[in-house]
């Protein structure tokens, strides 16, 4: 690490307990790394890692009720800059690539390649301070059994369903296990915009604003929806198509 850069603030996340220890104490003997923490399950996890936030996890795919997959679809904007699954299994490999992984370390792994992931974590976390987030090009979404990649680009309208979000993208829509709030903050800001408590709009597929007699407008979409924007929202809605605010 950097002179003067600060120690890694690291979580291990497994079901098995002998498999968490092991893992500390083989972290313990790098110098960069500070605090580390466990978990035993996805579900705590989610919780420790809005809670601590830590700089780098080590997470195991296959858990009971919530799976390495799961914790990072459930957190979002929340996830952490550097990821690390580790598993017995081959074969999920380029799916934890797709979600974002950092690297994929394969049980049991030899103290050589768990310094390879340590090495690019911190090169990752060295690039991460200089540079801010990008938003996302797509979305990893769950839907009957198959994991979909959705171009953001392509997202028509988005809508909250309880605690999940409803991407529109043409004639299909998919469910995004993600707050509305939460995926407000990851998407462009000069592409998405919130037009009401329960609604997010792509700004190129709006066609025209009509003001309605209540003096809201109702945002018209180029695929013919017809969306209510909320006065609470209309001056940051005006602001971002170019308009003169009332």
């Amino acid at each position: 690490m950097p002179e003067g850069a600060g120690k890694l603030r690291t979580l291990v996340v497994d079901d098995e307990p002998l498999a968490r220890r092991n893992l500390t104490v083989l972290l313990r003997r790098d110098r960069d790394i500070g605090s580390i923490e466990e978990c035993g399950s996805g579900t705590e996890a989610i919780r420790t890692i809005r809670d601590s936030r830590p700089d780098l996890v080590f997470l195991d795919v296959q858990m009971p009720e919530c799976d390495g997959f799961d914790v990072l679809e459930l957190l979002g904007a929340d996830m952490p800059p550097a990821v690390v699954f580790v598993t017995a299994y081959d074969e999920y490999a380029l799916r934890a690539f797709e979600a974002g992984a950092l690297d994929y370390m394969m049980k049991p792994f030899t103290n050589a390649r768990l310094e390879r992931a340590l090495t690019r974590a911190k090169e990752r976390l060295a690039v991460r301070v200089s540079q801010p987030p990008q938003a996302p090009e797509r979305l990893v979404v769950k839907s009957s059994g198959q994991v979909l990649f959705v171009d953001v680009a392509d997202i028509d309208w988005i809508d909250a369903a309880n605690y999940y979000a409803c991407l529109h993208v043409g004639a299909s829509t998919h469910i995004l296990r993600r707050s509305l709030s939460v995926l407000e903050q990851e998407l462009d800001p000069s592409a998405f915009c919130r037009i009401h408590r329960s609604t997010i709009v792509n700004l190129h597929r709006i066609r025209g604003l009509q003001l309605t007699d209540d003096g809201e407008y109702c945002v018209l979409l180029k695929a013919g929806e017809r969306l209510r924007a909320s006065r609470r929202f209309r001056k940051t809605l005006q602001e971002r198509l170019g308009l003169g605010v009332d």
